[in-house]
């Protein structure tokens, strides 16, 4: 009987093996946030909160959640080449411990190349991490009937190992009840979002 229970628990254990490595790929690691660090809230009209009072924008929400500071630097109108342009004054001025980005809607509405729009991306995101900020991913939605977040967010959030949300701003868009028009969540849309970004930064170890 023992000589057939080794094998049982050692595929047991290999099992447990493989589905700890898929949680770490799932939710990888971000700086513990001290008291008096900083969360920057970086993008377009979705982070300055377009559709609800500046109390009900996201990145409000979201301070109240996790107990910390964030920084609202939404630009409504924005496209990533603009975002990477401003960047780095942003990042002198507020000198963040974590950076959430939500950028390339407005590249999608305006017809900018996918390739143009991932690229710069990826320069933000180096960017971030040359002055040692972590970057969580938000994934905004394609210009479909029910689409969901473009492809080009989660191939960006694998090569470089981000937490990514590309979930909840679709299923936002979808819904009535949390749009104040077609492209901008409403008070109840926004908490849904920050809700749902407190959640990767609690899963990432960052509260």
């Amino acid at each position: 009987m023992l000589v057939h229970l080794r094998p049982i628990r050692y595929c047991f254990l290999l099992l447990a093996l493989v589905a700890l490595s898929a949680c770490a790929e799932r939710n990888p690691n971000l700086p513990r946030l001290g008291p008096d660090d900083v969360v920057l809230a970086f993008g377009d009209s979705l982070t300055y909160g377009t559709g609800a009072s500046a109390e009900e924008s996201y990145p409000e929400v979201l301070s109240r959640l996790i107990g910390r500071t964030v920084v609202a630097s939404g630009v409504p109108g924005e496209r990533t080449a603009g975002g990477l342009a401003r960047l780095a004054s942003v990042l002198d001025t507020h000198r963040p411990r974590i950076m959430l980005l939500c950028l390339g809607g407005n590249d999608m509405l305006r017809k900018v190349g996918a390739d143009e729009t991932e690229a710069n991306l990826r320069e933000i995101i180096e960017t971030a991490r040359e002055q040692d900020v972590a970057v969580v991913l938000i994934g905004v939605p394609k210009l479909a009937l029910f689409g969901g977040a473009a492809d080009f967010y989660q191939r960006i959030a694998d090569d470089y190992a981000l937490p990514y949300e590309g979930d909840v701003l679709p299923r936002i868009l979808r819904n009535n009840e949390y749009k104040s028009d077609p492209v901008h969540p409403n008070a109840r849309g926004y908490r849904m979002l920050a809700t749902a970004l407190a959640e990767v930064l609690k899963n990432g170890g960052a509260i």
